[in-house]
């Protein structure tokens, strides 16, 4: 191999400071290739925080690829960078993924192309920790939306994804904000966190839910958000069996969904890939909204429902008494008596 190329500086694991640093010395080298390799790699440099301070400050938006089903996320940090849309001062982009968050391969694909595409401040919106594994920590902030996977993940396969998803973003970043307090306890008793650095952010409300008065009808209308399994969805079906209602479900069934509520005989419409409009549409046109999830970060359904004016049952584990506070129904999520 030629010395040129055994001289090559190593870049594979180099935070982006470092490589920035070592491409400015190769600057003035009398090899082509040194200098070359110089010029690509301080053009993925960002100007100075200091300099940007006089003109515009570049926030990149890291965020995963959408799964059908997953909107919440996408739809909050789509309202923050249309508010900001109007500063003079930040200048917001959006760089997603070109994966869906699956397999080891795709994940290290998104998190090395996601080194190039820094700006002065990187806020990695999400459900994709590992895009900080070569990024400058010090313009990094996380957002961790829930930590469920470390619930329901065992053995070794657990500590690696702890290890991968949370230990090493996480003590790469300058910040962790998280959407309650719950999912900051959480956070701080299963990882090795600074709790200086994680701080609660509560999600916003978005425009299109305003109140809108409705008259209670004899045959109530129950709309239920998402069908995950932690959205508990069985044991809702079970618990509105024998009722004079119509149930509405937001999101796609499985097999067994579908048989078990056509064996209740519950009166039910599903419907998937709502617009924003349409989900809007969907909570002013219920009576009751249930959300007794057995696992939720925040529970955005939660506000969204209280927002419309319709009365909400939810679950009394994890975020949603905090979320809901005095203005919902609280149940237990596994009793459908």
């Amino acid at each position: 191999m030629p010395q040129k190329l055994i001289d090559r500086p190593k870049t594979g694991f180099e935070t982006p400071v470092a490589q920035w640093t070592s491409a400015a010395k190769l600057t003035k080298s009398k090899e082509p290739w040194a200098r070359a390799w110089a010029r690509h790699i301080l053009k993925q440099q960002p100007q100075p925080l200091e300099t940007a301070r006089r003109g515009r400050i570049d926030v990149v938006h890291m965020q995963r690829r959408a799964v059908i089903g997953n909107f919440s996320v996408e739809r909050l940090f789509e309202d923050v960078r249309n508010t900001l849309s109007y500063s003079d001062q930040i200048k917001l982009r959006l760089r997603l993924n070109r994966h869906p968050s699956r397999d080891i391969v795709p994940r290290i694909a998104d998190a090395w192309e996601a080194r190039s595409k820094q700006g002065h401040v990187n806020h990695i919106t999400g459900d994709v920790h590992y895009l900080a594994w070569w990024m400058d920590g010090q313009r990094t902030v996380i957002t961790v939306l829930d930590c469920v996977s470390l619930h329901r993940l065992t053995g070794l396969r657990r500590a690696l994804f702890k290890y991968f998803w949370y230990q090493l973003p996480l003590k790469r970043a300058k910040y962790i904000t998280v959407i309650s307090e719950f999912t900051r306890r959480e956070l701080l008793e299963l990882t090795d966190c600074d709790p200086q650095r994680v701080v609660v952010i509560y999600p916003h409300l978005s425009d299109e839910f305003q109140y809108s008065e409705k008259t209670f009808p004899q045959r109530p209308r129950v709309l239920q958000i998402g069908t995950k399994r932690n959205k508990n969805l069985e044991r809702v079906a079970q618990a509105l069996a024998g009722l004079d209602v119509d149930l509405v479900i937001i999101g796609d069934l499985t097999a067994t969904q579908r048989d078990l509520l056509d064996a209740l005989k519950l009166r039910t419409t599903v419907k998937e890939n709502l617009s924003r409009e349409e989900l809007a549409a969907e909570y002013l046109a219920s009576d009751i909204m249930v959300f007794a999830s057995t696992y939720e970060g925040f529970g955005l359904p939660i506000i969204e429902a209280q927002a419309v004016g319709r009365p909400v049952i939810t679950s009394n584990c994890c975020s949603m008494p905090e979320v809901a506070a005095d203005g919902a129904c609280i149940v237990n999520p596994e009793d459908v008596a």
